[in-house]
């Protein structure tokens, strides 16, 4: 088995158990590939948390689950020193928290107050904790992915744009069709009965490997000249259009021009292609300018959406030849 092996077995065991959800399974890993974490957002009972899960289990490797609640406190979520008796003599240690795993699962994450969310700033972009002057180094394969209910906001905490801005990506989760509930039905009754533990364990040696091959993904000059004015349009919005002027407070930060390459490279690679096209940067963009993408008060009381922002986006950036 070779990487890309890998990564189409990871694929086709996640579809085989979260039925219905093909979208959010693709964005998973192409998060994952492009050492990214990613942001998933819907309504309750959408199979958030079972992709997760179903990614962990088939991942060799540490599940950590993070339910967030108003309560929790930085120190479950990085870790803390405690204080230890050895041989007479009383030293710190640290005790790891929950974000040292694997695939870490951010569950409800805005239900948590914004100094717990902050605490994972740090891990996010450089995958290390500081505590007491000390670094300690997450997992050399770590990914978060974050779960949010669009819909309930009583008792929850918005995250912050700095804190938005650190996930590689933003995705939507929506209902499933008729025919794909019926399938989850009989799926869940199949495990129900007969309990099968089916997975075939995918090492973490191929996952690296397949990172490491989507950071090699060229990308052409001309290509790069487009990610940075799609960019650039968010940022100066009347250089391209009237209407995306009134529309935009906030543009996109270098971080997102970073993940919008990130995310294309592993698009391209999926498609067994050593090379981005514009085709790529089109089926990731809205994921990655969704949540980084800060819309002006006339956007939010016409109810315009920042996907539809996007696509104005689009239209109004040349494509290379």
């Amino acid at each position: 088995m070779n990487s890309i092996e890998a990564i189409r077995a990871l694929r086709e065991q996640m579809l085989s158990k979260v039925i219905g959800q093909d979208i959010l399974v693709n964005k998973i890993i192409i998060a994952f590939l492009a050492r990214g974490d990613i942001l998933i957002e819907g309504l309750p009972g959408l199979a958030k948390t079972r992709a997760v899960k179903t990614l962990s289990t088939i991942i060799d490797g540490k599940f950590s689950r993070i339910q967030f609640t108003p309560d929790i406190t930085s120190r479950e979520i990085i870790g803390e020193e405690r204080l230890y008796h050895q041989d007479g003599s009383e030293i710190y240690k640290f005790h790891k928290g929950a974000i040292f795993g694997n695939i870490v699962l951010a569950d409800e994450i805005n239900r948590a107050p914004a100094k717990s969310q902050a605490s994972m700033l740090e891990a996010m972009e450089e995958k290390q904790v500081t505590i007491s002057g000390q670094t300690f180094p997450l997992p050399k394969l770590f990914m978060l992915l974050a779960t949010q209910n669009p819909i309930e906001h009583t008792g929850t905490f918005p995250l912050s744009q700095a804190q938005k801005d650190r996930f590689l990506l933003h995705t939507v989760v929506d209902y499933v069709s008729m025919a794909e509930e019926l399938k989850m039905l009989k799926l869940l009754q199949q495990e129900s009965i007969e309990d099968l533990d089916d997975i075939v364990k995918i090492p973490q040696e191929y996952i690296l490997k397949a990172q490491d091959e989507v950071a090699k993904v060229k990308i052409p000059d001309e290509i790069g000249k487009y990610i940075v004015e799609l960019v650039f349009a968010s940022r100066y919005p009347l250089r391209y259009s009237k209407q995306l002027s009134v529309m935009i407070d906030v543009g996109i930060s270098p971080r997102g021009t970073i993940a919008l390459s990130r995310a294309s490279q592993a698009v391209a690679w999926l498609d067994g292609r050593d090379s981005i096209s514009v085709e790529d940067i089109i089926y990731i963009i809205k994921d990655v300018f969704r949540h980084r993408i800060v819309e002006s008060q006339h956007t939010k009381e016409n109810g315009i959406k920042i996907d539809e922002i996007t696509e104005i986006i689009l239209e109004n950036v040349k494509k290379p030849l």
